[in-house]
């Protein structure tokens, strides 16, 4: 019954740190989508340079830690003079982190369409800048939300260790409680509760979402092929 009690008078503040996980995780995730897609365009249909760039890029943020890349981007702003708030500096590593991920769900995607769709929409006098907008990407980021769940899922789990900068999520708030109560058993049971919470409820609206924009009979092997883009 004391731990029960623990975690109770704990939760409000728990509760707090899940706002703070969640805004963490939406403005990773939204700047991960922003950065995305234009590298995942980039490394299909750009030139030797940019595919090669994109290359780079996402072999590095895919091959370092994530704790590593807090630290480093800590004494980046630092260094730069800029304001090293803890917040902000998770988001632009989960966030260009996320961006190479999400880069490779879409390129999955795009790949996973027909090849003559770019050919038709060129012989109809498009553009390819505009062929690749108004055709290929509606298509991909529809075919990209099985992808764009599983990111966040990882995303979601990923945020749990900014609390090693200061941030005040659910773990940094979890982990005070626990070091002033001693029920560390309890209080991370529930910490761990929330955090599935959250997943099973956001990927329950993705779902939706995902049957809401599905077209019946379209491309029914592709979506295998955009997922297969995604982080493993």
């Amino acid at each position: 019954m004391h731990s029960l009690t623990v975690v109770i008078d704990a939760l409000p503040a728990m509760l707090a740190g899940g706002l703070v996980t969640v805004g963490n995780v939406a403005v990773s995730l939204s700047l991960g989508l922003c950065l995305g897609v234009p590298l995942a365009v980039g490394q299909i249909y750009g030139d030797a340079l940019a595919r090669r760039l994109v290359h780079i890029y996402v072999w590095f943020f895919c091959g370092v830690p994530i704790l590593v890349l807090l630290f480093l981007f800590y004494g980046l702003f630092i260094f730069l003079g800029l304001p090293a708030e803890p917040f902000s500096i998770c988001c632009v590593v989960l966030g260009l982190t996320s961006a190479a991920y999400q880069s490779q769900i879409f390129r999955g995607a795009m790949l996973s369409l027909p090849r003559g769709q770019l050919n038709a929409a060129r012989a109809l006098g498009m553009k390819d800048r505009t062929a690749v907008a108004s055709v290929i990407l509606p298509q991909a980021l529809r075919l990209s939300i099985p992808g764009f769940a599983n990111e966040f899922s990882i995303l979601l789990k990923d945020s749990a260790i900014c609390f090693v900068l200061g941030t005040q999520d659910i773990m940094a708030r979890t982990s005070f409680a626990a070091a002033r109560t001693h029920e560390h058993l309890a209080l991370y049971a529930a910490a761990g509760l929330l955090y599935f919470l959250l997943t099973w409820l956001v990927l329950k609206l993705l779902h939706l979402l995902e049957r809401r924009v599905h077209i019946p009979g379209y491309a029914a092997g592709a979506e295998a092929g955009a997922f297969s883009g995604g982080q493993t």
